[in-house]
């Protein structure tokens, strides 16, 4: 194998692969055609004289020598960009830490921490952005993100089977909330009993292949009479404002939700519990990335204590 003979548009091209989960999505991001993606993967492929990707159905997995090539092409390539920028004359980046989240923790949880950080390590930089479960390990994978927020719900089971194993954080564990209109005969309670749920109607998350129901009280025993999807929670908490229906949300929601929501505890049956974790990989973490998860940790905190 002579790896002279690998270029590094192929690497990022590898990289971008891995961490979007098809070719078609590390095309749109690139600006390539699907047809040049797989081009790049068969010359990497033909170079190392490994699959470096094993193609399913919902798109491609790494292989065991697909994850070795990917951790020496992101060091590489970090390398590359680290180069670049010292000739351009640009400051050095190592306070800066790429933190990735689900929706309903940039809604209250990372703004938080990133305020709090302006105070306490002005120096840091935390570069954001959303995504699914799948889409946020893969990136942490790929070693474009430092960090990731994500939300777990039973059965708990780890976000991927991949190895080396995250190191996985439980910043808090609570029930599920529900939001209900101010204008709502249960708004005037302290609580909801889930007796009360039944006949109700619901604004839900569009159904998907990686997540479950979202918004639908888990276990209710009649079939919901969804009346809005929306996969934003701000939407959906907008459309609860406006008495269209009741949603779940995570208690540490409850902080961003709009005038005229209530944000109510269930009693009664079964509570369906959710964890927050603070994802990333087993490789000793950065400085700047060590005071972030502290930052992260503490805004949890914060949001897990009842006002």
């Amino acid at each position: 194998m002579d790896f002279t003979d690998v270029t590094l548009t192929a690497l990022r091209v590898f990289r971008a692969v891995a961490e979007r989960g098809t070719l078609t999505a590390a095309a749109t991001q690139l600006g390539y055609t699907q047809s040049a993606v797989s081009r790049q993967i068969a010359s990497l492929e033909r170079v190392t004289g490994a699959a470096l990707l094993e193609r399913r159905h919902d798109g491609v997995r790494l292989t065991a020598p697909g994850r070795l090539v990917l951790r020496r092409a992101t060091a590489v390539l970090d390398e590359i960009d680290a180069g670049a920028r010292e000739l351009a004359g640009l400051p050095a980046q190592a306070g800066t830490v790429h933190v990735g989240w689900f929706p309903s923790a940039g809604a209250a949880l990372l703004p938080a921490a990133v305020a709090a950080l302006r105070d306490t390590d002005p120096e840091i930089t935390v570069i954001s952005r959303e995504g699914s479960t799948p889409a946020l390990v893969r990136a942490l994978r790929t070693g474009s993100l430092d960090l990731a927020l994500l939300g777990s719900a039973p059965p708990f089971r780890p976000p991927d089977a991949e190895s080396p194993a995250l190191v996985l954080q439980i910043l808090t564990e609570r029930a599920l909330h529900i939001a209900v209109p101010g204008t709502h005969p249960l708004a005037r309670r302290d609580f909801v009993d889930v007796a009360d749920l039944r006949g109700q109607r619901w604004i839900a998350g569009p159904p998907s292949g990686e997540d479950r129901l979202m918004g639908v009280w888990p276990g209710l025993d009649e079939k919901p009479d969804i009346v809005h999807t929306a996969r934003d929670w701000l939407a959906k908490l907008h459309l609860v404002a406006a008495g269209c229906g009741l949603t779940t949300v995570p208690a540490a929601l409850a902080p961003a939700a709009p005038p005229g929501v209530r944000i109510l505890p269930v009693r009664g049956g079964p509570q369906e519990q959710r964890r927050l974790l603070l994802a990333r990989l087993p490789t000793p973490p950065t400085e700047a990335a060590t005071r972030v998860a502290a930052a992260l940790h503490t805004a949890a905190l914060d949001a897990d204590t009842p006002s």
